[in-house]
């Protein structure tokens, strides 16, 4: 029965430190998303400049796309022979 238990483990897809790492892109992503956020108006009449801002139009996208390469390189990673 243990036997069984320890090659699922090493059957699985991803090892401990692809998780860790897919772990750390999506964070990555979160705050890509949390930078892309506000700028928004409470009134619907009046125009609010700053959702151009650079924060929100060019860095807040890089930061996001970053973080997606990232899992995909996370994805991708080839376990240590230990795990």
């Amino acid at each position: 029965m243990a036997n069984e238990t320890n090659n699922e483990r090493k059957n699985f897809a991803v090892g401990k430190e692809n998780l860790k790492l897919i772990l750390i892109g999506f964070i990555i992503v979160v705050i890509g998303f949390v930078l892309m956020s506000g700028g928004g108006s409470s009134d619907p009449n009046v125009f609010d400049e700053s959702i151009f801002s650079f924060r929100r139009i060019t860095l807040a996208p890089i930061v996001v796309l970053a973080g997606f390469g990232f899992v995909i390189y996370a994805i991708m990673k080839k376990p240590k022979g230990g795990e």
